[in-house]
């Protein structure tokens, strides 16, 4: 008997500790325990609870059952209440191959797919799970098998395609193009600046210098293409149409056809062109593209930059009043109509407009003229529903220091831009103020240089307000598809037609 009873402890032994431990009465949990013997004693205890157990992985391994000898373990004591406490409690210790540490839940029911998680989830716990496939279920891949998706992840932190050069927006024929779709994005914070002037007027130029050039790179670079040599030899014009470019900050630059271009009227008659059935003289067929044109800035820009290179014409105001008359009143939000009428002028939407005096002369940067400058435009658009002041200032650029804000009574949307030179004393030269007296001292302008007056003038464009074009936000791709339904409003406007049948 002390041979079998010593060889085989335990496959008997253990059996009578469990038929033990079944026998007795469960008691207080005792105080002694160690944190690894509670950690046993939760087992039960959730068991008992009356969920079920979880199947399948919990019974595939063996557990392993450590316990001390039989001559290391202590008699039950006897507590002071009478009832017998219970022996310390066998402790049970997941393999090593499923991870984790004694003490977590994991341990008890690990999270894994099928009856545990869903066990898990019915107790109010959440399964256990890796950031990157909760940032991943959020990139709505999570069909994917919980693997991230390379492709999406870096698709969303490229920043945005930079253009290099502009694409058409409206070609010469006066179509829509879906071109600039492409480099759109959605996002409500952009500007849109367009730009409309006369004939040589340094439109491209500037909207380039505006844009994403400097006046030191070559103008053959320039993102909006300026007049050549050729061109200007035989006073042509270099943009047809409507051009887009787009920054990297989402700004928006719209460059335009010269207004009431004589090259263009002069390419329809001498080329035979056929013009289209609504119009009987190709000037109305010009001056009616320009007012399309101008009505369609006024509808879906922020800023219009109204460019003229000498002071001033009455002519381009009163084009500019006939644009604002003809102009598509702003979709209702209950619709998406573009007619020319049915909206009160409370809900319409009306751009800002400055007015870039460009290749000014020395005499008018003297404070006096400018003064004057500024109550002319002021009388001419008074009666203008147009935003054309309290936006931009030169007095808040130290252009001219001993001025304070109170010399201009009426300031305008007015800005001045001297001629764009690379060489001060060659222009100083061909001005005919001769060389300067001191070499090593700068020529005197009159003011300031051509690349800081155009870095002022970027800085207040950029700051311009961006208000709600329409009744509702619009993203960029949102911005392109309302500019293509007010370009076919435009082309379809009956004020638009009613005004050419009165011109011819």
């Amino acid at each position: 008997m002390s041979e079998s009873g010593h060889s085989q402890p335990g496959m008997y032994g253990q059996g009578r500790r469990r038929r033990r431990r079944r026998d007795r009465d469960p008691g207080p949990p005792a105080q002694n325990l160690s944190g690894p013997s509670r950690d046993r004693d939760y087992v039960p205890r959730e068991r008992r609870d009356g969920s079920e157990e979880p199947t399948g992985p919990l019974l595939q391994k063996t557990p392993i059952i450590l316990a001390k000898p039989p001559g290391e373990r202590s008699k039950p004591s006897v507590p002071a209440s009478g009832a017998p406490s219970l022996e310390k409690p066998i402790m049970l210790i997941k393999t090593r191959d499923e991870g984790g540490k004694p003490g977590n839940p994991s341990d008890v029911a690990p999270s894994v797919s099928g009856a545990g998680t869903a066990k898990l989830e019915r107790e109010g716990q959440r399964p256990t799970q890796p950031v990157y496939q909760i940032q991943n279920r959020g990139m709505g891949s999570a069909a994917s098998g919980g693997a991230v998706d390379p492709v999406i992840g870096q698709t969303k932190l490229l920043p945005p395609e930079k253009m290099k050069h502009s694409i058409k927006l409206v070609d010469d024929q006066m179509n829509w193009c879906d071109s600039a779709m492409e480099y759109l994005r959605d996002q409500t914070d952009m500007l849109v600046v367009g730009v409309i002037g006369l004939q040589g007027t340094g439109k491209s130029t500037i909207m380039s210098l505006l844009s994403a050039n400097s006046p030191e790179e070559d103008q053959r670079a320039y993102v909006f293409r300026a007049q050549t040599q050729e061109i200007k030899e035989r006073a042509g014009n270099q943009s047809s149409g409507i051009d887009f470019y787009i920054t990297q900050e989402r700004v928006i630059f719209l460059d335009t056809q010269p207004i009431l271009s004589p090259s263009i009227l002069d390419h329809l008659i001498n080329n035979d062109r056929k013009l289209p059935p609504e119009y009987n003289l190709p000037h109305t067929y010009v001056e009616m593209q320009s007012l399309q044109i101008t009505a369609f800035l006024f509808t879906v820009c922020h800023v219009v930059i109204v460019i003229q290179d000498w002071f001033t014409d009455i002519n381009l105001y009163r084009f500019l009043q006939t644009a604002e008359m003809l102009k598509p009143s702003t979709p209702s939000a209950s619709h998406d109509s573009t007619g020319s009428s049915g909206a009160d002028d409370g809900s319409e939407y009306y751009p800002h407009i400055v007015f870039l005096q460009n290749k000014a002369r020395r005499e008018e940067f003297c404070p006096r003229n400018l003064k004057k400058m500024h109550m002319a435009v002021d009388k001419l658009m008074a009666h203008s529903h147009l935003k054309y002041k309290g936006t931009l200032s030169m007095l808040d650029c130290n252009i001219f220091p001993g001025l304070n804000r109170d010399y201009l009574e009426t300031e305008v949307n007015l800005f001045l831009l001297p001629m764009m030179e690379n060489d001060g004393e060659d222009a100083l030269t061909r001005a005919g103020s001769g060389p300067p007296l001191f070499s090593l001292l700068p020529g005197y302008r009159g003011h300031p240089s051509f690349s800081s007056l155009v870095s002022k003038f970027r800085s207040q464009i950029l700051a311009m307000s961006r208000s709600q074009l329409s009744h509702t936000i619009l993203t960029e791709k949102n911005w392109f598809h309302y500019a293509a339904r007010i370009w076919d409003g435009v082309k379809k406007s009956s004020a638009l037609s009613e005004y050419s049948r009165l011109l011819s």
